[in-house]
């Protein structure tokens, strides 16, 4: 259920079916935040790894329900996404969190992007969503890649927040940065 994938990377994966999380120790960022309806078995494994509220930051690949839905186990964290999917979000929320409970809510104040965040790069990823963004980070070459690209292909551009004509960009883009390790959404 938890795996260390570098010193300093954590997985959680609850099941093959559900969306992976990621815990960066050191700096006390978690990428995506998972299914609500496995809120208590995500926050009883996390918390083995670190105090809920010293989480400083929480970044989201994109705001489909299946990342987003733990927003609020972390107090004192900030929530960052990408400026598309937060004006996306703004302008349909139901349609850009896919889920009409989901989007009731989800009550967070949402930070735009910086290029940078940590230790890690933002690489603008769009195609599963207009908004989907990759972080990279250099110190490990681990690549956390959201719903862009799974260990069996890529992720759905069906949406109606979706941007099926950039997916082939983004994936040129990802293939060009050197990794060590695939961090996807799903497994």
């Amino acid at each position: 259920m938890i795996s260390k994938i570098t010193n300093n990377v954590w997985k959680l994966q609850l099941d093959v079916e559900a969306t992976n999380i990621y815990l960066l120790e050191k700096e006390k960022i978690v990428i995506d935040t998972g299914y609500r309806s496995r809120r208590q078995i995500i926050s009883q494994f996390l918390s083995k790894l670190v105090p809920l509220e010293e989480v400083k930051m929480v970044l989201f690949t994109h705001l489909h329900y299946d990342h987003i839905g733990n927003f609020d186990l972390f107090p004192n964290a900030k929530l960052y996404a990408s400026a598309q999917e937060i004006e996306d979000f703004k302008n349909d929320p139901e349609g850009a969190v896919q889920s009409k409970e989901m989007a009731g809510k989800f009550k967070a104040e949402l930070i735009p992007l910086p290029n940078k965040i940590g230790p890690l790069e933002v690489v603008e990823t769009p195609g599963h969503t207009r908004g989907s963004v990759s972080f990279y980070y250099p110190e490990e070459k681990v690549l956390f890649t959201g719903d862009t690209i799974f260990p069996t292909g890529i992720g759905r551009t069906d949406f109606p927040n979706s941007a099926p004509e950039e997916m082939h960009k983004s994936i040129i883009k990802l293939a060009e940065i050197r990794q060590k390790f695939i961090c996807a959404g799903h497994d």
